[in-house]
């Protein structure tokens, strides 16, 4: 009979972790430090809204509100309602800021055709004039962030990130009933 060899783990042997359990333990590892990563983009890219936001005199909130509704405008205004579910934020909140920010001359907002209960929001030219001029800025701050991705690489990222955040979704609903 050979001599046993205690650094290989035997898959039969109860007292000896299994492979499962160890490579288990390094993506759970891996997996905070991957939740600890996107917190903290999370936190630069709040700064980095505030500093945009700053540079029009309004909120980092509201700063989201504007460009939430420069992303979705075809043509014909957004709803308030399609503001918040992109910013996942109550309607009502949009509702509020962009009252605000309509008395400030930054966006319209008139009723919809459709239906006079559905408010639609678009950028004043006035706002479209000034993110013109924060354009150059925010390319050279994107090229700096985004400068280790070719496009192909980026959009793939980026698919990868949407799937994952599509999961996390769906985490915290199993989450909220217990599952």
């Amino acid at each position: 009979m050979a001599p046993s060899n205690k650094s290989q783990a035997d898959p039969s042997d109860p007292e000896q972790p299994s492979h499962h359990t160890a490579t288990n333990h390094k993506n759970q590892d891996a997996a905070r430090r991957f939740t600890w990563e996107i917190a903290s983009i999370g936190v630069h890219l709040d700064e980095l809204r505030y500093f945009w936001a700053k540079a029009l005199g309004i909120s980092g909130p509201q700063w989201m509100i504007l460009m939430a509704i420069a992303e979705l405008d075809r043509g014909d205004g957004v709803a308030v309602n399609a503001v918040g579910k992109m910013l996942h934020v109550d309607s009502s909140f949009v509702t509020t800021q962009s009252k605000l920010l309509e008395k400030k001359g930054f966006m319209r907002r008139k009723p919809s055709p459709d239906d006079a209960r559905v408010v639609r929001m678009s950028l004043s030219d006035r706002t479209y004039k000034q993110l013109a001029n924060l354009e150059a800025q925010q390319e050279a701050v994107n090229a700096f962030i985004f400068e280790e991705f070719n496009e192909p690489e980026l959009v793939a990222f980026t698919d990868k990130l949407a799937a994952l955040k599509e999961r996390i979704e769906k985490a915290c609903m199993k989450v909220a009933l217990g599952l």
